[in-house]
């Protein structure tokens, strides 16, 4: 008796319609573990890209310095040995390097309309120079007003939600605040950047920072731009030599950290692999669970259909036939969790990219649906359903024909 591969699959089909609840059971597990590693790798790939985006605006022609750390917040939070403007001065001179800016990044106080609050805040140089280079690497634009420039002591700009969302009441342009108890006029707003930390941003001019917070000589951030035509990898060696030498440290004891755009990305990459690794393997259990169930399940239609394999075979079917219908029909409920796993998850990603849109007003979170994985997925889910099946199936085809027809 000869049987077409098309009618093992129709034949596996309407023995899963047959069994309609428990065939939807048997496949939570699987399309909810497919749903989860879609979803996850879909948006961990989105995100690396906006990171990516992020670090493009920066330019491949920066570097950025900063003291090494000792707990968590902005650059430079918790730093033994802070840099200083003198390490600046050491950084400007080093051969291939165009500029370096200081800057300060700080938690200050904050007053607007009898509400306090205790926002970060950054500092941007005085000279013309140094501004434009600060601007330049941050991708300030301005929206309503204009942006800070040399003179602007007592003058901040802020970012677009800083101003919508940060009080009560929206802050406008022209606007007194308190920054330490000192007036300040808002002279600027920025366009929405889709990036967080930039929306909520808080830029006061350097001078001014030192003055309300008593800072003297310190930095806690210093990007600086490489001329044009020089290696960069070259010229974050040079960086690196001279402030060891200047800070009198050793080689791989290093108290600063000097990074180009490609080394952060890189670094961030390698965390975003490692959680996605995580998250994939606590979604592979369901998948495992689901396994478990497949089997489950065919070892019960085993038994329940012991009557019509007797049949099968006693009007000829052969054990490798039988053998092919249970582990197809098994590899059917893994694909068809497959499918609604996948269709779950990219429901879910795309979901999670549109609340971010709304909250964000930018696709900073994007969900990249890559075609070769939900090939791999729908496989994996029909591979994962068949070997679940295979003990059944191997059970079902040992049976013999008097046996089972007596049962």
């Amino acid at each position: 008796m000869d049987i077409l591969l098309k009618d093992y699959f129709k034949l596996a089909y309407q023995n899963a319609r047959h069994r309609k609840l428990r065939s939807w059971l048997t496949m939570i597990g699987i399309f909810i573990g497919i749903a989860a590693v879609v979803a996850l790798i879909s948006l961990s790939q989105g995100l690396q890209s906006a990171i990516a985006e992020q670090f493009v605006s920066l330019g491949s022609d920066k570097v950025i310095i900063q003291a090494v750390g000792s707990g968590f917040g902005p650059p430079g939070t918790g730093a033994e040995t802070p840099i200083t403007t003198s390490d600046e001065e050491v950084i400007e001179k080093v051969k291939g390097v165009d500029n370096a800016v200081g800057r300060l990044i700080r938690s200050v106080k904050l007053e607007f309309e009898e509400q306090t609050k205790y926002p970060f805040a950054a500092s941007l140089p005085e000279d013309d120079e140094d501004i434009d280079l600060a601007i330049e690497a941050n991708n300030y634009e301005i929206e309503q007003g204009r942006l800070l420039k040399k003179g602007d002591k007592f003058k901040v700009m802020i970012g677009h939600n800083f101003a919508e969302d940060f009080f009560d009441n929206s802050i406008l342009l022209r606007d007194k605040i308190l920054i330490e108890d000192v007036d300040f006029k808002v002279i600027g707003i920025l366009k929405k950047s889709g990036n967080p930390q930039q929306d909520e941003t808080l830029v006061v001019p350097e001078a001014a920072f030192r003055e309300i917070l008593n800072i003297e000589e310190d930095y806690d951030i210093i990007p600086a731009k490489v001329n044009a035509g020089e290696d960069i990898a070259i010229v974050t060696e040079s960086i690196k030599k001279a402030l060891r030498k200047h800070r009198d440290v050793e080689e791989g004891k290093e108290d600063f950290t000097v990074e180009t755009p490609e080394s952060i990305i890189a670094t961030l990459n390698t965390i975003l692999l490692i959680v996605q690794g995580v998250l994939v393997g606590i979604a592979a259990i369901s998948l495992v669970v689901g396994g478990i169930g497949i089997m489950n399940t065919m070892y019960t239609a085993v038994v329940e259909r012991t009557k019509e394999i007797g049949i099968m075979k006693a009007t000829g079917a052969k054990n490798k036939q039988i053998l092919s219908l249970f582990i197809i029909e098994s590899g059917l409920l893994g694909l068809i969790g497959g499918i609604i796993g996948v269709s779950l998850g990219i429901g879910i990603s795309k979901s999670v990219e549109f609340i971010a849109f709304q909250i964000y007003g930018a696709l900073l979170i994007q969900a990249e649906v890559n075609f070769w994985l939900l090939l791999g997925m729908l496989t994996f889910g029909f591979i994962i359903g068949a070997l679940s099946g295979a003990l059944p199936a191997k059970q079902a085809a040992a049976l013999k024909p008097v046996d089972a027809l007596r049962k």
